[in-house]
């Protein structure tokens, strides 16, 4: 499916949608991690989008990007009102294969084709892949450029700090880290080895799993 993420007035023009891509104008502000831009006739995936709001000056926004042809890093800051180049990608479904120093290596659902991500596009949701998890891969031209982790992963406990003199379960959390490394907050109550559900998009305790 195409994604719909079209914020702001937009067109269809340029070299790149006689080739078959279709490319839209949005302005710099919507700009999110994973969308895809034309610059100078050359595409670039978005590894970080910031907008800045100065009490006095005009907001701007941070793009981070990397080139799709070489992997080349650059960044370029906008005028939050500025309108970008964009190209439309389309959203696979695809299954965690493994991880080694060639990048994280998926399988398309769809096919049985195998595609590679780089850890920089992954980010802080590598932490979260485990072996067979369906993703979802934002494709574009064959290359992968983002990636959509299932909403929530159960994970263990496998350590705590102690519960302070007074502290009950509805008053408040205590810190406590993940199996896969991520410090979270969970109720007192629970200890080390329980299994419990998490955010993937912040580590943040949901409920204790069903086993």
């Amino acid at each position: 499916m195409v994604r719909p993420e079209w914020i702001g007035p937009w067109t269809f023009y340029g070299p790149q949608a006689a080739r078959g891509i279709t490319i839209v104008k949005v302005i710099a502000s919507s700009v999110r991690k994973g969308n895809v831009l034309e610059i100078d006739d050359r595409l670039y995936v978005v590894l970080v989008a910031v907008s800045f709001h100065p009490g006095k000056g005009t907001p701007t926004t941070q793009i981070d990007m990397r080139r799709i042809s070489d992997g080349v890093k650059v960044s370029q800051r906008y005028k939050t009102t500025e309108q970008v180049e964009r190209a439309m990608v389309e959203d696979r479904e695809h299954q965690f294969l493994y991880q080694d120093g060639e990048g994280f290596h998926f399988m398309s659902s769809e096919n049985y084709d195998q595609i590679t991500l780089q850890a920089d596009l992954i980010g802080d949701q590598a932490a979260y892949l485990q072996p067979e998890m369906k993703v979802m891969l934002s494709v574009h031209e064959g290359n992968a450029v983002a990636i959509v982790l299932p909403q929530k992963v159960t994970l263990e406990i496998v350590e705590t700090e102690p519960v302070t003199k007074g502290q009950t379960a509805s008053s408040s959390y205590k810190p406590a880290m993940l199996s896969n490394g991520v410090r979270t907050n969970i109720p007192p109550f629970i200890g080390p080895g329980t299994r419990v559900v998490v955010m993937t998009e912040d580590g943040s305790y949901v409920e204790r799993a069903k086993e």
